[in-house]
């Protein structure tokens, strides 16, 4: 049993799902065997209606599968904004039919989330291996400015055409091998949440992700070039970090500190030359960020940890709050860093009993942080092969605002990352200083 069957028993939501070249003629018996009876709709942009829904909608109608009129998102500049949902709800409230998403993480969420506000499930057919958000639980949602995980369902039934994924444009493709290799560092801030006894692993959404991991990154230059066998296993590992998604109903075995950079970013409105940087992409810069972060903290002598020194540094909770209310005083998101950080605040008894535990452990926590990093040298080298953006500036981010993020990213999420180790031990200011001082790797002038 391949790994996708053996991590298709544990998803919740997700029944069916066809991984091959040439599948996207299975798509109307795939439906039928998931949609008995039903009528279908497909929903995408007037981009991947050509790609691939002009042809699932022939087929459909070639295998006598009702069909409403497809919905064809217009906009060019169309993004993953509660708007679209708003817009695609009205349309789905006027039929009783199943929505047929075709298209990639915009086209996903956007049907996602639509149709689980008007109580039906849904299909997706893919169009490119851009992100893991395929079969994950949850859609990434800009609301009332700020980006957000709403609870939705994942697809019923998924197909992806390793043909059509192949064929994607150069940039999506990297954009999802950026996301995948960011389960590196969420492993590794997980691993670090489980030693402090912040949040324990889970056994079964760990081996989803992480078991092939590593071999569906082992072949970027193959991945840019859209080898099937590359676009395959990349593809695998995307649909794989959905289903761990899925059984944990968290994004926490997919995503960790880099990803509270992509989203910091999101929720600032940051744009690049006035266009919106893809998720993976930001991601990538996040995951080399977090990478170079831990290069230091596996330099750092734990085991003559300071703990008074680094308890007289933590903050009452009051302090924290105003802390948090400063931070984002003028921003249009005010009060999350108030809400996220109190949530996950531990008073000083608390704290000195986990620094305990990181001084008395830290050799084996170390030799487990270890074997999952990717030395940043590589990293860069891996994500720079297949076309991912390496620096900063690639996506319109300067040193001094990637600095700045270091800072504000621990405090949109309360979910324990190695930031939150950062700050709690006293070290954040000196491992910036490293990073961003002179001869560091992003050295600001």
């Amino acid at each position: 049993m391949s790994k996708v069957e053996t991590a298709l028993k544990a998803a919740s939501e997700t029944k069916a799902l066809i991984i091959g070249r040439g599948v996207l003629k299975q798509a109307a018996q795939l439906f039928k065997a998931q949609f008995p009876g039903k009528k279908a709709i497909i929903v995408a942009d007037t981009i991947t209606f050509g790609v691939a829904g002009e042809t699932v909608s022939k087929q459909f109608e070639s295998e006598d599968i009702d069909q409403e009129n497809p919905y064809i998102y217009s906009d060019p500049e169309i993004y993953a904004e509660y708007s679209y949902v708003d817009e695609l709800v009205a349309v789905l409230k006027n039929y009783d039919a199943i929505p047929v998403a075709v298209g990639s993480g915009t086209i996903n969420d956007l049907t996602k989330l639509a149709s689980h506000l008007t109580g039906r499930p849904y299909m997706c057919v893919a169009t490119a291996a851009s992100m893991d958000g395929y079969t994950a639980f949850g859609a990434s949602i800009t609301a009332n400015g700020a980006k957000q995980t709403f609870n939705c369902p994942a697809p019923q039934a998924c197909l992806a055409d390793i043909d059509i994924l192949s064929a994607a444009p150069a940039a999506m493709t990297a954009s999802g091998y950026a996301d995948l290799f960011a389960k590196i560092t969420a492993g590794a801030d997980w691993i670090l949440a489980d030693a402090l006894q912040v949040e324990a692993i889970d056994p079964t959404a760990w081996s989803i992700v992480q078991d092939g991991l590593h071999e569906a990154l082992s072949d970027p230059k193959g991945t840019k070039n859209g080898d099937p066998k590359a676009v395959t296993q990349l593809t695998e590992g995307l649909m794989l970090g959905g289903f761990a998604m899925q059984w944990s109903k968290s994004s926490r075995p997919a995503s960790g500190a880099e990803h509270q950079f992509s989203h910091l970013w999101n929720m600032e409105h940051h744009l690049n030359n006035g266009e919106h940087v893809s998720h993976g992409f930001q991601v990538s810069i996040g995951t080399l960020a977090i990478t170079a972060l831990y290069g230091l903290v596996l330099k750092t002598p734990f085991e003559n940890l300071d703990i008074q020194a680094a308890l007289k540094q933590w903050p009452t909770l009051n302090e924290l709050k105003a802390e948090s209310l400063a931070i984002f005083k003028d921003t249009d998101f005010p009060e999350i860093g108030l809400q996220e950080t109190t949530a996950k605040y531990i008073d000083h008894k608390a704290l000195e009993e986990q620094l305990q535990i990181l001084k008395d452990n830290w050799s084996a926590i170390k030799e487990r942080l270890a074997r999952q990093i990717v030395p940043f040298e590589e990293a860069k080298s891996r994500l720079a092969t297949v076309g991912a953006p390496t620096e900063p500036e690639h996506i319109g981010i300067t040193r001094k605002k990637l600095k700045e993020t270091f800072v504000r990213a621990q405090y949109i999420r309360r979910r324990f990352t190695i930031l939150d180790l950062a700050v709690r031990t006293g070290y954040l200011d000196q491992w910036l200083d490293q990073l961003f001082g002179k001869g560091g790797i992003w050295e600001v002038e």
